[in-house]
């Protein structure tokens, strides 16, 4: 049953969906957006001072 058509379809979708979030273009904008909330968090603290 664990070696069944539908498991396997199941896991390669989810496999899929995994590697979606590995995609350069993902990679990137994760980047982009940590590096946004950086200069965002350091002109809040430039603010306060």
């Amino acid at each position: 049953m664990g070696n069944s058509l539908h498991n396997k379809i199941y896991l390669g979708r989810r496999h899929a969906a995994l590697n979606a979030l590995s995609t350069k273009r993902v990679q990137a904008l994760l980047l982009f957006t940590a590096a946004a909330g950086a200069a965002v968090a350091w002109f809040a603290v430039q603010a306060l001072k």
